[in-house]
């Protein structure tokens, strides 16, 4: 990433302002897009960095870069001390349940969209579900934004209003594309940008 502007140093940034803010006793979500890596094997040691480097617990979704994602059973056969990977499930946190998927943009092909549309749907409405049965308050992880300038995914908003879903975080964006960014209130749902550089490297309270 340090060849696009603003990333200079990124690692570097990252781990310097994560370990000042994030204790051991924390955790934190990453919203996807963590390597380039197209297998598991090549993204291991950016999965390694996050895992060792940076203090605390981590909970990662897959982003849409995120080629070298597997199945779950093949990614917690790893057995990292400090990562799990959120996919239909669902984790509770202090008093917080943690939900979500990748979410979708709608392409030319409709069919195809139409199909990775609802297939994100049902994981989602798998994640929240088991996010209630923890109890808590249910805050919802995407990766895609799910309002996006004129773009508004239905679907998936749909899922959080019919569970209560008060609180949406998601990544994706990035440069010139934070000022269409939708942050605030929207259909009841607070929604907040947390991409890297959108939030300078450093890691936000929820």
């Amino acid at each position: 990433m340090d060849i696009f502007k603003g990333w200079e140093n990124h690692a570097g940034r990252l781990r310097e302002n994560w370990n000042r803010i994030v204790s051991n006793s924390d955790t934190v979500v990453i919203a996807g897009d963590i390597s380039w890596g197209m297998s598991l094997e090549e993204a291991l040691p950016d999965l390694k960095f996050i895992d060792s480097e940076l203090n605390g617990k981590k909970i990662i979704i897959k982003g849409n870069h995120d080629y070298w994602w597997s199945t779950l059973a093949k990614l917690n056969a790893y057995n990292f001390n400090n990562i799990s990977f959120l996919h239909r499930n669902a984790f509770l946190v202090e008093n917080i349940a943690v939900c979500g998927t990748r979410g979708w943009f709608n392409e030319d092909d409709q069919k195809r969209s139409e199909k990775l549309q609802k297939r994100e749907e049902q994981r989602l409405e798998s994640s929240v579900k088991c996010a209630v049965e923890y109890g808590g308050e249910v805050v919802a992880f995407l990766h895609y934004p799910p309002i996006f300038g004129g773009f508004e995914n239905y679907g998936l908003i749909d899922v959080l209003q019919k569970y209560g879903v008060k609180r949406c975080y998601y990544g994706h964006l990035h440069g010139t594309a934070h000022k269409s960014a939708v942050l605030g209130m929207r259909y009841g749902i607070e929604f907040a940008l947390i991409s890297a550089d959108f939030v300078g490297f450093a890691p936000v309270r929820i």
